[in-house]
């Protein structure tokens, strides 16, 4: 027969803590912000820039990143639009700004930031979605990312395809 003297409770472990943000994931989150702002309200980018430089935290993002994706984002608008409705279900006008923003962002990061693997470009992407998005709209972005990556970095792709299939 066990006892209550027997028993012996484990000590709690603590719970691991998560990691820090880095400086280029506050980029993406400070440029998806000005976008959906930009997306709803229309303004330009100079107002929209100089509303997320006082926020809380700005100093923190790496600035040339964010600069480029929030720039260049609005810039390509049309462009990134374009890449995107190939695969998307309906218009990117009807997406919701979030989701918009999450792909714009994807889209210029895999056309232009070719030192950053399309597989990390997307999975940022759909932690960025998971943080500000909807319930699914994480599963959305990256089908849509990933079928963009295939068409921005074939050989990128591909190449990760095959390495994928000797692999088993």
């Amino acid at each position: 027969m066990i006892t209550n003297d027997s028993v012996t409770t484990p000590i709690a472990a603590k719970a691991p803590r998560a990691q820090p943000k880095s400086a280029r994931r506050r980029s993406r989150e400070s440029a998806l912000q000005g976008l959906y702002q930009w997306l709803i309200t229309g303004d330009d980018v100079a107002t929209i820039d100089a509303h997320m430089h006082e926020q809380e935290g700005f100093n923190k993002v790496d600035r040339a990143h964010y600069d480029a994706l929030l720039n260049g984002c609005i810039m390509e608008a049309a462009d990134l639009d374009s890449m995107l409705s190939r695969h998307v279900d309906r218009k990117t006008t009807e997406l919701s700004p979030i989701e918009h923003g999450v792909l714009m962002i994807g889209a210029y990061e895999l056309k232009h930031c070719v030192d950053i693997p399309y597989r990390v470009v997307i999975n940022e992407a759909v932690e960025l979605a998971k943080s500000f998005g909807g319930t699914d709209g994480h599963k959305y972005v990256n089908g849509v990312l990933d079928r963009t990556a295939g068409d921005l970095r074939p050989l990128e792709v591909a190449a990760r395809n095959s390495a994928k299939k000797s692999a088993r």
